[in-house]
């Protein structure tokens, strides 16, 4: 593998780490702008790739999913370790957090016997001179045999360090001599058995040893690949060993924190017993049943504050100036186009673009608090104290924030799942998100509410209380007979607190806020022109559309709610933007654009119950395109985002009629 600089001027590098150890830190601080985002073939995994140059090296790097070993519990751990394996980078750089080095080096630990050059990112040196933890760099690099680069990742120092390691390792591999750690000596004999038996059938892109290995640890993956592999008389040595010795994966893993034990011991000073750090004093107040609890809310209130009092305003601003004025600009220049033509462009195009413009106010401050959140170490936290209420609805708390982010837009809220590592609660997260009203919906509500009733805030608090009641209960049904009732662990670290790196920060919600323009704004668009188009045909008047028709079609369903055609297309209209319904219902009973002719004409055709079945329809029915096309997206299945769809609409029709018989009883 050694070659010279002359010979080799690009080299593959694999970013490895646990998560919490600012391994995306350092892979923004290398490949900056230069990097693309998306997800593994076959997984909903996020994959994200880069380009550094320095010098006149290109490295070619590829950030693999945190995680804290490579055994195949998870698709993270299959995806990280079958990279490395069959892919073979040039290089490996495993970034490990200093302050928690004994827990990292597992990781370590493992990526040793593979057949691939590790780096070693020893990662924010500065928390841990916090914590009074000591860690000697070249004693470390000693003792584990393999380049160990100190990091404060923060402050982008290091990296120069760590990128001349990396050339030096491939240009100069002969110098590589990892101390890899060693199975307990009573299960040694063992595993040499084991490996002798798998010898001459393992892949050729796979080391014998650390097959051998896994399939004594348990490894389900590896032990089934071999099984069709094998023999049958050596698979049944195989598994005649394996039953006689159950407590091999306790040898493996003893085998390891033993090596773990002296790589610490001998490279890192611990501080005096007694010494209380900053992130455990913080912690007194942050995790405590009870302060932790108001601390959350407080930092919740900050959030929502700065939403109506920033987003708000700019998305108003973007929508009067931005929106109307393309609309304007279209009009007159298409004042001698066919009327369908401008039509097409003015309510159709933009309309829908328009539509994706002004989500970006409310998309960039809760991507940028999630982001805050995250850098900081309190997403932990605040998990943590709401995990005893989201376990009520089959969830934990890793749930809560995503959930959180649904009263801004329910995109982000669909699209922050990403930090729930279970499968079965990512999609149950995903499935309860639309149930959160967004604020589009509080926007219709907060408009038609003073229409019909003396008490408006009574009447929009307990729309919102439905809403939870109704999240809630689906939660507990969902878990218990869609997701056959598996119990998701809440296994979460609470990582030390430090200082944001904003750097950092800025390119997660610039990427966040990208993805959401390419992969949900196309579908978007393509909605917007099919509503135009059914608005339109078949002879321009929305009276004898093929929307009205259609709204027609459905009108008995309506009725039973008190609810005439006109009521079911601006719901319907809501598809695209749940704010369309206010301006559907305009265009219905021409009205004028403020509202007021429509405030007037209302409460006269329909009646209270009917109003009040109306806006808890509203509340709960199917979502935005915005938030269908995010669930297909984070899902990666039409399946999944159809039994939404399905769900929510007879969720929204037994919530309209129960309300509208109840309000009628009560004499609505």
């Amino acid at each position: 593998m050694s070659q010279s600089g002359q010979e080799r001027k690009r080299i593959r590098i694999a970013l490895a780490g646990q998560p919490n150890v600012g391994k995306s830190t350092v892979f923004n601080l290398l490949t900056g702008l230069n990097q693309h985002v998306g997800n593994w073939p076959g997984k909903t995994v996020e994959q994200k790739t880069g380009i550094c140059h320095w010098q006149d090296w290109t490295f070619d790097v590829v950030d693999l999913p945190g995680t804290y070993s490579l055994s195949a519990n998870s698709p993270e751990e299959l995806i990280a370790r079958e990279y490395i394996i069959k892919e073979r980078p040039d290089v490996v750089v495993a970034i490990v957090d200093a302050a928690a080095l004994e827990r990292n080096l597992y990781l370590v630990s493992e990526l040793l016997p593979l057949p691939v050059p590790i780096v070693i990112g020893l990662n924010m040196v500065d928390v841990a001179e916090q914590q009074g933890l000591k860690v000697e760099p070249h004693v470390l690099e000693a003792a584990l045999g393999v380049p160990v680069v100190p990091m404060i990742a923060t402050k982008g120092q290091g990296v120069t360090e760590l990128l001349a390691r990396i050339q030096d390792i491939v240009c100069n591999g002969a110098n590589y001599t990892p101390n890899v750690p060693d199975i307990r000596t009573d299960h040694k004999e063992i595993l040499d058995r084991i490996e002798a038996l798998v010898a001459d059938h393992v892949p050729p892109e796979y080391p014998q040893t650390w097959v051998a290995l896994k399939i004594l640890e348990g490894d389900k993956q590896l032990t089934e690949m071999m099984r069709t592999r094998l023999p049958q008389e050596a698979w049944d040595e195989i598994y005649r060993i394996i039953k006689q010795h159950e407590d091999a994966c306790v040898a493996v893993a003893s085998g390891r924190y033993a090596w773990i034990g002296r790589m610490v011991r001998a490279a890192v000073v611990k501080p005096k017993a007694g010494q209380i750090s900053l992130t455990d004093r913080l912690d007194r107040w942050a995790t405590h049943p009870l302060w932790g609890l108001f601390i959350l809310i407080g930092i919740l209130a900050l959030t929502f504050w700065l939403t109506y009092t920033i987003a708000s305003p700019v998305t108003q601003l973007l929508e009067a100036y931005v929106v109307h004025n393309l609309a304007n600009l279209a009009t007159t220049e298409l004042a001698s186009a066919p009327a369908w033509l401008t039509s097409l462009v003015v309510d159709g195009i933009i309309g829908g673009v328009g539509t994706v413009l002004t989500f970006f106010p409310i998309l960039l401050i809760f991507f940028a608090m999630l982001g805050i959140l995250e850098d900081i170490g309190y997403m932990a936290r605040g998990a943590y104290v709401m995990d005893r209420f989201m376990h009520m609805i089959g969830l934990h708390g890793k749930s809560f924030l995503p959930l959180f982010l649904g009263f801004g837009c329910n995109v982000p809220a669909v699209l922050g799942s990403r930090v729930i590592e279970s499968e079965r609660g990512r999609l149950l997260t995903i499935l309860l998100a639309p149930l959160v009203p967004c604020t589009a919906r509080m926007a219709v509500v907060a408009f038609l509410a003073p229409v019909f009733f003396t008490a408006p805030t009574l009447v929009s608090w307990g729309l919102l209380t439905i809403n939870l009641i109704v999240l809630a209960l689906l939660g507990v049904l969902l878990h218990k007979f869609v997701l056959k009732g598996e119990h998701i662990a809440f296994i979460m670290e609470l990582p030390l607190y430090h200082l944001p790196n904003w750097r950092t920060i800025a390119l997660t919600v610039w990427q966040r806020l990208l993805s959401f323009l390419t992969k949900a704004g196309t579908i978007i668009l393509i909605a917007s022109v099919v509503i135009w188009a059914l608005s339109t045909l078949p002879h321009g008047d929305i009276e004898t559309s093929l929307l009205a028709a259609f709204g027609r079609l459905l009108e008995p369903v309506g009725q039973l709610m008190g609810l005439d055609w006109h009521m079911i297309v601006a719901l319907l209209s809501g598809f695209v933007a749940k704010e369309n319904a206010v301006a559907t219902l305009g265009v219905l009973f021409a009205t004028e654009g403020n509202g007021a002719g429509l405030a007037a004409i209302l409460p006269t055709i329909l009646t209270p119950a009917a109003a009040l079945a109306f806006l808890v329809v509203e509340m709960l029915f199917i979502p935005c395109i915005a938030t269908l096309s995010a669930i297909r997206q984070e899902t990666n299945s039409w399946r999944w985002t159809l039994f939404s769809v399905l769900l929510l609409f007879l969720v929204s029709l037994a919530g309209g009629l129960l309300t509208y018989q109840i309000a009628r009883l009560l004499g609505g």
